[in-house]
This record gives C-alpha cells, sequence and structure tokens, in this order.
C-alpha cells in the first residue's frame, strides 16, 4: 500500500489534536523561557537558533500522536479492540504497546468476491453468502494454506485442488 493511502487511517480529529498540542508548545516555549541575555540562555543565541528552538523543537510529539492516531485508525478498519490498542500504545513505556500493536494486529479483511461484503480474513467462508473464500478441510471445517498436504487441525489428508480454468 502506498504511504498516502496508509495516512489517510489516521482521524482528522488527531491531526487536528497534533497541531494544537504543537501551537500550544509554541506559545509555552515563546513564554515560559526567559530570554536573558547571560551567557549560555536562550536570549544570548543567534536569531536563527532561537527560532529554531522555538519552533522545531515543538515538533517532536507531533509524530508521537499522529502515530497513536494510525493505530486508533488502523485498529478500527481490522476490526479488532481500537480504543484498548490505542490506550496500550499510549500508556505502555518506551514505545512496547506501538511495537506490540505492530507485531500482534490482525490482517485487514477482505472482501467477498460474491456478495462484495467486507469479512473478516480469518474466515473460510462469508458470513453473508456462505461462499468460500480460501479452501477448507472436508473433514473438519477449517480453512487451510496453500499447499498444505495435511489439515493443521485435524491431520485429514488434504484432497489435491484441481487448477481452475
Amino acid at each position: 500500500m502506498s504511504l498516502r493511502k496508509e495516512l489517510r487511517v489516521v482521524p482528522n480529529t488527531t491531526k487536528i489534536i497534533a497541531v494544537v498540542v504543537y501551537v500550544g508548545f509554541v506559545i509555552l516555549i515563546h513564554f515560559l523561557i526567559p530570554l536573558n541575555r547571560e551567557p549560555g540562555d536562550i536570549g544570548s543565541w543567534p536569531l536563527a537558533g532561537q527560532l529554531a528552538f522555538n519552533f522545531l523543537i515543538p515538533l517532536i510529539p507531533m509524530p508521537l500522536i499522529l502515530l497513536w492516531g494510525y493505530i486508533y485508525g488502523d485498529a478500527k478498519r481490522r476490526g479488532m479492540h481500537y480504543v484498548v490498542w490505542t490506550l496500550l500504545a499510549i500508556f505502555v513505556p518506551y514505545l512496547i504497546g506501538v511495537i506490540l500493536y505492530f507485531i500482534l494486529r490482525d490482517p485487514l479483511p477482505a472482501e467477498c468476491p460474491k456478495c462484495h461484503n467486507v469479512v473478516v480474513s480469518k474466515f473460510a467462508f462469508c458470513p453473508h453468502c456462505g461462499t468460500s473464500l480460501r479452501p477448507s478441510c472436508p473433514q473438519c471445517g477449517r480453512g487451510l494454506e496453500p499447499g498444505w498436504v495435511n489439515c493443521g487441525y485435524c491431520g485429514n489428508r488434504v484432497p489435491v485442488q484441481q487448477p481452475q480454468p
């Protein structure tokens, strides 16, 4: 998928929150840090350095806020518990919650080829029309992966699939 398409997953509310946090930090830094002219203070820096400090340092939390928004939107589109995953990403320290999300997230839902409803990707049959979405074991009915000779769940030998014209 393209990066542009993936960035559309981030809710607009999150983008607005990120901008508000940025502006808030710019104002906070501007008014809270005294511009003393003593050596080593920010007031003794060149103007370009002062502006860079005032406008670039507040950019640091923006990617993190947008990442949390991406987790919210991505978990929602995958049919996961999006609020729980977002809270884990925010409150588990050292980005461990974010890493866990990307390791444990479900695959994207697929579209049924017959009725075009969105179906959870682990389903072997469409719950709306009953169309087979992937090969299934004739013994236990669970989904089979391509190339399996035996069912991984019941051990039944899988019949050889004939290529479809």
